[in-house]
């Protein structure tokens, strides 16, 4: 059996292939991230016999080797070494972790994401920073829908941009004429910037969604700022916009100390009250379905454009759009949202 370790840096990824007897297998090791199409081809070709191990800072890859048919893992802190600033451990680690047998390892399931086993635990992470959700929304900090008497909703889309889906998604929204909100990963920003120029031509928003999809919790208060200022200047740089003003956590993980640690920035938390898990393989019927089902005024619906194959959302998203406005919904974005919130906010006190 091969053993292959998959990290992360500011530039992209790394690949390390371990044999049975500990030895390093010659393979293409760098990657940039806009080639990472390249890498899931090269570890396909490795064959069955291959276990792969990445880390949980690392959350832009699981889902499209899954799809690929690749057997991944994740390796959870107490496991390996000590992260850098903006970064995982090498690459080499994380082989090693599959070499020893694959103590402690997760392996991780299609439908249920980076976070498989950990569902429980992120559940009560977010149950317990409701204390601090109230105190910022207060503070016009934290946002999950606007306010429940206008008939109008928010389009929201993560983890891009990812060609060809983020720009298939941007086809569709040009072709009804529909705004949207785009929650991007720095390590894909500056490979794909025409899809990002693209966003702010055609007047959609564009948030931060940290530069490598991380597990919020796991990092260290430095690491969480490198990842949201990395991300925020990679915006900027490769749209030729602002920095994003809009912060949306992965997974929506959080705890009171991630929470008072945001503050830091300049920045309203964004979730959602919509999620159909468009992620999770699901059909596009079954997307549209939830969605024209939980949908209520004012409510900010979770959809993604990367992180794996997006053909099933894109093909939602016709069927989604001509249901909401049958019914006499308004398409606005998020930050437009928050801002007619607050409004109506002030003028009821």
């Amino acid at each position: 059996m091969l053993h292959a370790g998959i990290s992360w840096h500011a530039g992209g990824y790394r690949l390390a292939v371990l044999g049975p007897d500990g030895r390093r297998v010659p393979v293409p090791g760098d990657y940039a991230s806009h080639r990472a199409d390249e890498l899931i081809a090269q570890l396909r070709e490795l064959g069955d016999r291959l276990g792969i191990v990445v880390e949980s800072t690392n959350g832009t890859l699981d889902g499209r080797m899954m799809a690929a048919g690749l057997r991944v893992h994740r390796a959870d802190p107490w496991l390996l070494p000590d992260r850098p600033l903006l970064g995982s451990v090498p690459a080499e680690e994380l082989a090693l972790a599959s070499l020893r047998g694959g103590r402690g390892l997760v392996r991780l399931e299609a439908h249920r994401g980076t976070q498989t086993g950990r569902e429980e635990e992120l559940a009560a992470q977010i149950v317990s920073s409701g204390g601090a959700d109230r105190e910022l929304g207060l503070a016009g900090r934290f946002f999950r829908h606007g306010g429940r008497e206008r008939r109008e909703v928010a389009l929201t889309f993560d983890d891009g941009p990812l060609p060809p889906f983020t720009g298939q998604v941007l086809d569709v929204l040009e072709r009804y004429g529909v705004p949207a909100t785009f929650f991007c990963v720095g390590i894909n920003a500056g490979g794909f910037s025409e899809d990002l120029t693209r966003m702010r031509e055609q007047g959609h928003a564009i948030g931060n969604h940290t530069w490598s999809h991380p597990f919020l919790p796991e990092l260290s208060r430095p690491q969480l700022a490198e990842q949201i200022n990395r991300t925020a200047e990679a915006i900027a740089d490769a749209s030729g916009g602002e920095a994003p003003r809009l912060f949306r956590p992965p997974y929506g993980a959080r705890t009171p100390q991630v929470m008072d640690w945001l503050t830091d920035f300049d920045a309203t938390t964004v979730l959602w009250d919509v999620a159909p898990d468009d992620w999770a393989l699901r059909q596009a019927d079954d997307i549209a379905r939830d969605v024209l089902a939980e949908v209520r005024p004012g409510s900010v619906i979770l959809l993604h454009d990367g992180g794996g194959d997006r053909s099933p959302t894109v093909a939602s998203l016709p069927i989604v759009i001509e249901g909401l406005l049958e019914r006499g919904y308004e398409f606005v974005r998020v930050d437009d949202m928050i801002e007619r919130t607050r409004s109506g906010l002030a003028a009821a006190s």
